[in-house]
């Protein structure tokens, strides 16, 4: 029963519902995590991508990637394709059945929250100011930096080192921690494009009381730049090892 698609699938999906229903949590109205900030933001979805890691091992995907750019960049890296056509479809099925869930967790609270666009930011990533140039360049270099960080941990100089078995899904979390605090501020850091282009299709699909457009013009950003920092960050790897 246990395979890499379905290891992909469910953790991927465990990263958006976590991921989303923390902004969720914090931007829908009567929540009793309304307002509570940045800080609780970035948190939850660092504690999503490490419950989404061990989730995805345990169903099968020792890679655990949960996003089409550490797929690409693998690919790039090892020079084996294979795992594209298996990981990809399983990350944005996840992705969307997550944020189906985040819009059923929440359900009451769709209809009390009357801001169109904060619902929205439940589901995908906007950018503080809309300039595509910028916007572009900071879901690249958050992507690059969430790559080398991951692959840095998974390097032989550190692994060499001796890491405890459960150790590297806490730290792969804290790498997206740091990012959220870091460099999120600009576009909200999707640095994962099922996890923003699943979630916004969901957007678009269900019947979300009182929603907005679903932003389709900035959509290719968070899909964009997170394959071109994976490129970046997957030369980079071949030229140094």
């Amino acid at each position: 029963m246990m395979s890499p698609f379905l290891g992909e699938f469910i953790g991927t999906l465990l990263l958006v519902l976590l991921g989303d229903g923390v902004v969720a949590n914090v931007l829908l109205n009567k929540s009793k995590g309304q307002s509570s900030g940045w800080m609780v933001i970035a948190s939850g979805w660092a504690f999503a991508v490490m419950v989404g890691v061990f989730a995805a091992i345990t169903f099968g995907s020792p890679d655990a990637h949960l996003n089409p750019a550490v797929t690409v960049w693998d690919a790039i890296v090892s020079g084996k394709t294979a795992k594209l056509a298996v990981y990809l479809p399983a990350q944005f099925l996840g992705a969307f059945i997550g944020a189906t869930l985040v819009w059923l967790q929440y359900l009451p609270h769709w209809k009390e929250t009357t801001d169109a666009g904060l619902k929205l930011a439940c589901f995908s990533t906007g950018p503080a100011i809309r300039n595509v140039p910028a916007n572009l360049i900071s879901e690249l270099i958050g992507t690059a930096v969430l790559l080398i960080g991951v692959g840095a941990i998974f390097s032989p100089a550190v692994t060499g080192k001796g890491l405890a078995g459960g150790l590297p899904p806490f730290l792969v979390g804290a790498v997206v921690w740091g990012i959220g605090l870091s460099l999120g501020g600009t576009t909200g850091y999707a640095i994962n494009p099922a996890r923003d282009l699943a979630p916004r299709i969901a957007h678009a699909i269900l019947p979300i009381a009182g929603k907005g457009p679903s932003d389709w013009g900035y959509s290719w950003i968070p899909v964009v730049g997170p394959f071109l920092g994976a490129v970046v960050a997957g030369v980079l790897f071949k030229i140094v090892f």
